[in-house]
């Protein structure tokens, strides 16, 4: 088997690499720190089983190697493995294709048997993320059927908003007045059951509403 750990601490990336070597016979372990290293060892090789991915990556932002490694190579089992635990970006890394996500405190154990359940062709989370994610998935899903209530002008004033326009600028876009916009806002926010033009555009970004 070949895995390709890819992580900019040379430390955990030796560690992790020893620690799973015994527990899967034959291994062999190819290492990237940067995305530009990972990209061609996985050029370079053509039989990777496996590759556990730090979340940020130097010559990267966030989500980037996740998303280019799978459009690339969408058949490679993909194990992040991060000390972020924060469950928008968990959910956001699963629903990039993802096969599992491990926090970098998880035992070694564990991480074996988290690997041997995605190379067995199924997802793996920590059972408490994995609460937290349905829960979350639910939320965002009740969320998700709110922004479905709003009017077109609503959602068109809230992209306005997402925008960095003034109510002043989306009044003149519109050709309505303040007052109008105001109110549509306000009848969007009451929808949505939040309280902030901030919150209206942070839950855009998270439902990736255009």
């Amino acid at each position: 088997m070949r895995f390709v750990i890819a992580d900019d601490h040379p430390l955990f990336r030796e560690a992790l690499s020893a620690a799973l070597t015994p527990l899967f016979d034959g291994l062999e372990v190819l290492e990237a720190e940067t995305t530009e290293a990972l990209f061609d060892i996985l050029q370079r090789n053509d039989n990777v089983d496996l590759l556990l991915l730090d979340l940020s990556m130097p010559g990267s932002n966030w989500f980037d190697t996740l998303a280019n490694a799978k459009e690339k190579l969408p058949e490679l089992p993909i194990v992040m493995v991060s000390a972020n635990d924060d469950i928008d970006v968990i959910s956001q890394s699963m629903a990039l294709g993802a096969s599992g996500y491990v926090p970098k405190s998880t035992p070694t154990r564990t991480i074996a048997e988290a690997i041997d359940i995605v190379l067995g062709g199924e997802q793996w989370l920590p059972a408490d993320i994995a609460e937290k994610l349905t829960d979350h998935s639910s939320n965002m899903n009740d969320m998700l059927e709110r922004f479905k209530e709003l009017t077109p002008k609503q959602l068109l004033v809230l992209r306005y908003v997402r925008s960095g326009m003034m109510n002043k600028q989306i009044a003149h876009e519109m050709n309505v007045t303040e007052a109008t916009v105001k109110a549509h806002i306000s009848a969007a926010l009451k929808k949505l059951d939040i309280n902030t033009r901030t919150q209206a555009v942070l839950l855009m970004d998270k439902l990736q509403i255009n």
